[in-house]
């Protein structure tokens, strides 16, 4: 799950938690949207240290020049 689908999720989760007023048979709309808020944050929180250094299939070139002291 990628950074906007998780705040997408956690988005959804608030206007169902805080903002409708609707009441479904056997459905709570506000543990629903609650459920969705903790999947965004959870979500959001692996991609951010999944990819904290960027993609993890990126490979980064890295020169090393050592110098060698004659004596």
């Amino acid at each position: 799950m990628g950074i906007g689908a998780s705040v997408f999720l956690m988005a959804v989760g608030a206007v169902l938690t805080f903002a409708l007023e609707a009441n479904l048979e056997g459905i709570d709309l506000d543990t629903v949207g609650i459920i969705l808020m903790i999947a965004g944050a959870l979500g959001l929180l692996v991609s951010l240290v999944v990819f904290r250094d960027g993609a993890p299939w990126a490979t980064r070139d890295r020169t090393v020049v050592r110098e060698e002291h004659l004596l």
